[in-house]
């Protein structure tokens, strides 16, 4: 599954974790996407979305 959001570019996004005693340590985070069926210029297609979107309306599903 890819990790971007077809309708904002969300994606993957890297940064440094701390600990309790705050050692440091590179990690990523993954945005939470899904995969739909939704309306894209008038046909269904399989898309791949992120909760923000079908959230806000953004994304038309196909039923």
């Amino acid at each position: 599954m890819s990790r971007k959001c077809e309708i904002c570019e969300k994606g993957v996004t890297s940064g440094v974790q701390y600990s309790h005693s705050h050692r440091q340590s590179k990690r990523t985070w993954a945005p939470n996407v899904k995969k739909i069926r939704a309306i894209v210029n008038g046909t269904p297609k399989t898309v791949t979305v992120c909760t923000r979107c079908l959230r806000s309306g953004k994304v038309q599903r196909a039923i």
